[in-house]
């Protein structure tokens, strides 16, 4: 077996396609199949189901892509290891996208500034998804609104993320509303299926307090959620952490008895040893620590 080997069997994992995976290697499609076959008969087990619309892989398949991403790490970063380099290579990050403008601009700034050689893929991805990317080797490591309690994924770094309301309601009082008070009044909610953990909870926490929510809105980003309420069309559970995007015609209050095991979490693979998804564990306890602060002053 050759690292080729390894190379080519991660393309055609990734595209589901021996004739996608041939056109971004630039090589034709048969001498793909017959080295993807060596790769088989070097394994002793099949490794791809053929199906009409492509490849998927088989258990062995799935079990052998972390390895085969850690192998072709490792090799890549040889060089730089004997010449005391700094980090380069490709880094698979997942994010939600209630991260995307909170945690990974500092994350990515930070990682440009102490690894420049580094090339950061980032993917925008709900919490179940990155959980089984993670397992199957196709990211590095993930920011996800879960602590991700799966045998083979770990947590290195989390943040207390629970819910709390935004309202237009700019008079309200500061102190922690009982969500009881908002029974016949109108919300704006995420939509389900872009984020059926997030809806989930804010109808659980709705629920926990005796009513169940007036839904006239949905959007599917936080973002979105957030200029329906600054249009005064209703009120909002959203993770605190919003607090931070500093929206003009918006009220957070705390609300009481919130749900605490809700956190942004970083979630990588149990095991994973590679240096890359390592890199982040320090930088990423620091910028929760930091935002925990600074959310703290807001709410």
């Amino acid at each position: 077996m050759e690292l080729r080997h390894l190379r080519y069997f991660i393309a055609v994992a990734d595209t589901g396609s021996l004739s996608r995976a041939a056109e971004k290697l630039f090589i034709a499609q048969p001498p793909l199949s017959v080295q993807i076959r060596q790769l088989e008969d070097e394994m002793g087990t099949p490794l791809f189901v053929r199906h009409p619309k492509g490849v998927r892989l088989t258990a062995a398949g799935e079990a052998l892509m972390p390895e085969a991403r850690a192998l072709l790490d490792r090799a890549s970063h040889l060089k730089e290891r004997l010449h005391g380099e700094g980090a380069s290579g490709v880094l698979s990050l997942g994010y939600v996208p209630s991260a995307s403008s909170t945690v990974l601009p500092e994350l990515v700034r930070q990682l440009r500034r102490t690894h420049p050689a580094l090339r950061i893929e980032l993917r925008e991805m709900i919490s179940s998804e990155q959980v089984e990317a993670l397992v199957a080797g196709h990211l590095d490591a993930g920011i996800a609104r879960s602590l991700a309690r799966h045998p083979r994924v770990v947590v290195p770094a989390q943040m207390p993320d629970p819910f709390c309301l935004a309202t237009p309601d700019l008079a309200m009082a500061r102190r922690a509303i009982d969500l009881r008070q908002l029974a016949e009044q109108d919300f704006i909610a995420f939509t389900r299926h872009r984020g059926p953990a997030t809806f989930d909870q804010s109808i659980h926490l709705c629920a926990r307090a005796g009513f169940s929510p007036r839904i006239r809105y949905e959007a599917s980003t936080v973002h979105g959620v957030l200029d329906l309420v600054a249009a005064g069309l209703g009120h909002a559970l959203v993770p605190q952490s919003t607090v931070l995007l500093g929206r003009a015609g918006i009220a957070f209050r705390r609300i009481q008895r919130p749900v605490q095991d809700q956190a942004l979490a970083l979630l990588r693979r149990k095991g994973d040893t590679r240096s890359l998804p390592q890199l982040l564990d320090p930088a990423l306890r620091t910028i929760f620590e930091r935002l925990s602060q600074r959310i703290a002053t807001e709410l």
